[in-house]
């Protein structure tokens, strides 16, 4: 079984984002992006029923990431061109992780929150190639630095990994910048989970967002911020820099509290309000929770 074979050299080898012993607790997951899509997330436990169904249903053209043993070679004999057979119990979908990668989403100690959204990302990856499934990763901040065409296998999963072990934040956030520079990479629709602190125009990024919302993409936003964005728990006169602009203000953190922790909230508010109206999947991704509750966001 292929997914087996995935977990087996995976678990082979030690990836920073993808440890031995979080492989075995994924291993009572299953994702799939058609039951994503379909609103549901398959499993906590894993099914024997995987894998392709014995009625055959069609033929689709061979796209560069997917497994090269699944081409039909007496159809290529015929035509000189790759297919794949497809079969009913397949998805057809792909999942597209968008990591932020902005200079903002280095901040947080001991855990920045690159690195937090890095560990989901990673998992997530593994588990869409481990239902034998296609996944693809862009790594951006105000344009995009990395992209990874989708794919589904082993050393796809390998490339996966060491893109996000060798990723560092970068220049500004523009979300919005990223999104509309990455709907043409996209040539298939499928499951988007965008991973990113948001500090950008909420209107910008769903103007942004509403070309892969038209085509079918079914989107997920995770908001990552730490527990010190959110509550501001510094105290007494504090110098405040900007990691992407590096500008600095001085206050007093104690008479600012309160305004700034309404404007955080009503930011989340507004973030949260336009993903309802949209029917974009929306979550806090708090980097003191553990990134393997963010699952249970993928069916809300």
């Amino acid at each position: 079984m292929k997914g087996q074979d995935t977990e087996q050299r995976a678990a082979g080898r030690r990836f920073v984002y993808l440890q031995p012993e979080d492989i075995r607790k994924l291993a009572t997951f299953e994702f799939a992006p058609k039951a994503v899509v379909e609103g549901y997330l398959a499993g906590r436990h894993r099914s024997r029923a995987r894998g392709p169904s014995i009625e055959f249903r069609d033929y689709r053209p061979y796209v560069a990431g997917d497994d090269p043993a699944r081409v039909d070679w007496r159809v290529f004999a015929r035509t000189d061109r790759y297919y794949l057979r497809t079969f009913e119990q397949e998805t057809n979908m792909d999942g597209h992780i968008f990591l932020d990668s902005s200079a903002s989403m280095g901040f947080g100690a001991p855990l920045s929150k690159l690195a937090y959204a890095s560990f989901f990302a990673a998992a997530l990856a593994y588990l869409i190639i481990h239902c034998t499934d296609r996944v693809s990763l862009q790594i951006f901040d105000d344009r995009i630095r990395q992209f990874i065409a989708p794919g589904s296998t082993s050393a796809h999963l390998q490339s996966l990994m060491h893109a996000l072990e060798h990723n560092q934040p970068g220049g500004r956030t523009s979300l919005a910048v990223a999104l509309r520079r990455s709907f043409p990479l996209l040539k298939r629709k499928g499951v988007l989970v965008v991973l990113s602190d948001f500090f950008d125009d909420p209107a910008e990024i769903f103007a942004a967002l509403s070309p892969y919302l038209h085509r079918g993409f079914k989107v997920h936003l995770f908001h990552v911020l730490t527990p010190a964005e959110l509550e501001l728990n510094r105290h007494g006169l504090a110098a405040f820099t900007d990691m992407e602009t590096r500008r600095r203000v001085v206050a007093h953190a104690d008479l600012i509290r309160v305004d700034y922790r309404q404007a955080m909230l009503g930011h989340v508010a507004h973030l949260r309000e336009l993903a309802v109206r949209r029917g974009v999947g929306y979550a806090l991704a708090r980097t003191d929770t553990h990134y393997f509750q963010l699952f249970d966001r993928l069916t809300s």
